[in-house]
């Protein structure tokens, strides 16, 4: 009697992530996974207003199990660069297809990341990775960077306006990215009912307006001097 070799593992899911829609749930899984991630970090962030004591506390508290955090780190650097991948992926196959009437339909699910994919997402990346170089490593602070201070290098940073305007635009492209994208994200996992439609569109971009609107009052805060005044 011959054994048949039932595939896993591996040689499962990659023929399921080279289908369409295997790849709109990767894109699904993983924005959900930033999503979560976003809104956590504006909650911190937004610390900022309660006064230094408060937000350096909460940034001691994330260094407190290193492992813990570099697993979070490696978890969102692994979720960043599938949910790129897929949506270039979702773009480029949409720009082969041929212009046949469901391409039309199709749309209403890839519109995430044939909308905003293009323009929006490699601003956003390089956003991250200035953002990293600013308040992370203290690279573009450079002699400003306080290791121990994150509200300092925060004030301070915001302080140039060039640096708040770049922040601003970043967080409004990613704003409008986020309401996209959540919105594409209850398409791609199939949940599309006239009952709840309206109100999931109203949550997708509430969510974006919130994030939006959270982000970008840290830097206008710091410009009006709002905060921050006794930093030097």
């Amino acid at each position: 009697m011959s054994a048949i070799a039932v595939p896993t593992g591996p040689s499962r899911l990659l023929p399921f992530y080279s289908s369409v829609i295997g790849k709109k749930v990767v894109m699904a899984v993983t924005g959900f996974i930033l999503c979560g991630f976003v809104l956590g970090h504006m909650i911190g962030n937004l610390q900022v207003y309660q006064g230094s004591e408060k937000l350096n506390h909460y940034a001691q508290l994330l260094r407190i199990s290193m492992p813990l955090l570099w697993t979070a780190r490696t978890v969102l650097l692994l979720a960043v660069v599938l949910h790129i991948t897929a949506a270039v992926q979702l773009w480029l196959l949409k720009r082969e297809a041929r212009p046949e009437a469901y391409v039309k339909k199709a749309l209403i699910a890839t519109s995430y990341a044939a909308r905003t994919m293009v323009w929006s997402g490699p601003i956003i990346f390089f956003f991250l990775v200035y953002h990293l170089l600013h308040l992370t490593t203290g690279t573009a602070l450079s002699a400003q960077y306080d290791p121990h201070d994150v509200y300092h290098n925060v004030i301070v940073g915001f302080r140039n306006p060039a640096v708040s305007i770049f922040y601003i635009i970043a967080n409004i492209l990613l704003a409008i990215h986020l309401y996209h994208g959540v919105w594409s994200m209850f398409q791609s996992m199939g949940v599309n009912h006239p009952k709840y439609t309206p109100m999931l569109k109203n949550f997708a971009k509430l969510y974006g307006w919130v994030i939006g609107l959270g982000n970008c009052s840290i830097p206008l805060a710091v410009l009006a001097g709002v905060i921050g005044g006794s930093v030097r």
